[in-house]
């Protein structure tokens, strides 16, 4: 196995920093470059240029989803029962995005501004007598989390055990959050469980009775929505729907805490940025959130499967050849962004690759994370006027999620928030 194929699928990479400068060199030398897996993997095709993620983003007749979205390889029963959005194409992924998107569409994220804003002053509010503390357990974790209980209609109570659950799922390369850690302990009496973790099973028998509760007594929450049938009479089976509360627990919750938590790890490097924010309009927060998103490339990296022999950038890519779109490195091509190596809080145009832009998967909460993170930074800035690292940041083990999961802060309180 090749040096850079080592560096970039090893997990304990990432603990210490993404590998940009493997990434550059690949984008340089092998934009489309064969990459060996470690464990018996059969190997895979690495895209990291801007240009060619977009291609294959954009061309599911040749590079399909419904065969996973990860680097590990399933058999059939594997991938039928896993299978949630993310791995269908169309026609199937369109008619089950209609059915779960009426609650994401820009127009129904904006009626949530009010709702954010009270909860993203509920969480720092709730640490008006502390100075220092863990910004990623306290702060970025609990808005996101109390979100998607809001929009759930999920009890108060089990929202901390809901987003642990959902932690075990995407961390479940990182000994921190699940005693089932995948490339360390045998998972595969789990295989046909979400991320090969038996917390899937917890989360299952919570959907159920969250469904079952809805079907009694139907309420104003996403749950009861999506029960409901389209003009066309279609509905989603209790499988389908299970899937999709599992990964609304688990990637509603964690893409957003750790772009958050990367965005107050930028304001600590860059503390004239946050003393700038109270004095920035609406339009320019929301500049800055996209080069926030685009900086922590949170989600990685997506796989295709290719359906037919084809070739990109010179390389013959044969029927069934795995391939990896390496977010991470597309959203720093020097081709596609001017210095991308240097944070530009201004940066326009900015089309980074966040949340599968510019693809028929762009993440149905997309609008809700900008959301999200725009409101918790003015609010920060509203009552703190400054924060400082009283310690290192803390990476996830995963060469899939990037993010901080620690992040110990000291803060100087505003006497008085501003208006």
């Amino acid at each position: 196995m090749s040096d850079f194929s080592k560096i970039i699928t090893s997990h304990d990479t990432y603990v210490d920093a993404v590998p940009h400068e493997t990434f550059a060199t690949l984008r340089l030398e092998q934009p489309v470059a064969w990459t060996s897996e470690p464990d018996g993997g059969r190997g895979f095709w690495s895209i990291t240029k801007y240009d060619d993620i977009l291609y294959v983003s954009r061309h599911a007749e040749i590079f399909s989803s419904r065969f996973g979205i990860r680097m590990e390889d399933m058999d059939e029963e594997e991938t039928e029962a896993r299978r949630t959005l993310m791995e269908m194409d169309s026609p199937e992924h369109t008619r089950l995005r209609r059915l779960v998107a009426r609650p994401f569409t820009p127009r129904a994220v904006a009626d949530y501004e009010g709702t954010v804003r009270e909860l993203a002053r509920e969480v720092l509010e709730e640490l008006r007598d502390r100075d220092e503390f863990d910004f990623v357990k306290l702060v970025a974790r609990e808005l996101p989390m109390k979100m998607l209980g809001r929009l759930m209609g999920l009890p108060n109570d089990d929202l901390d055990w809901l987003v642990s659950r959902g932690d075990a799922l995407i961390g479940n390369t990182d000994p921190d959050f699940t005693e089932y850690v995948v490339d360390q302990t045998d998972t595969s009496a789990y295989r046909l469980l979400p991320f090969r973790s038996p917390v899937a099973l917890e989360l299952f028998e919570y959907a159920q009775t969250a469904l079952d509760e809805r079907r009694g007594q139907p309420t104003h929450d996403i749950i009861t929505a999506i029960l409901q049938p389209n003009s066309e009479g279609d509905a989603l089976d209790d499988n389908t729907l299970k899937n999709f509360f599992t990964l609304m627990v688990a990637a509603g919750n964690d893409t957003t805490r750790y772009t958050m938590a990367t965005g107050a790890r930028l304001f600590m490097d860059h503390p004239d940025l946050f003393s700038a924010l109270p004095s920035m309009d609406t339009a320019q927060v929301k500049v800055l959130v996209d080069e926030v998103l685009r900086w922590s490339s949170t989600t990685m990296h997506f796989r295709r499967t290719v359906t037919e022999d084809t070739e990109l950038r010179g390389q013959a890519l044969t029927a069934g050849d795995k391939v990896v779109l390496w977010y991470v490195s597309g959203n720093f091509d020097e081709d596609q962004f001017v210095d991308p190596a240097v944070f530009d809080p201004a940066r326009t145009p900015n089309d980074h690759l966040a949340f599968g832009l510019h693809s028929a998967h762009l993440c149905l909460g997309a609008h809700l994370a900008r959301l999200e993170l725009r409101v918790m930074f003015e609010e920060m800035a509203r009552v703190w006027s400054a924060i400082e690292p009283t310690g290192d940041s803390e990476r996830l083990r995963s060469n899939f999620i990037s993010g901080i999961k620690r992040q110990p802060v000291r803060v100087q309180w505003r006497s008085t928030p501003l208006a």
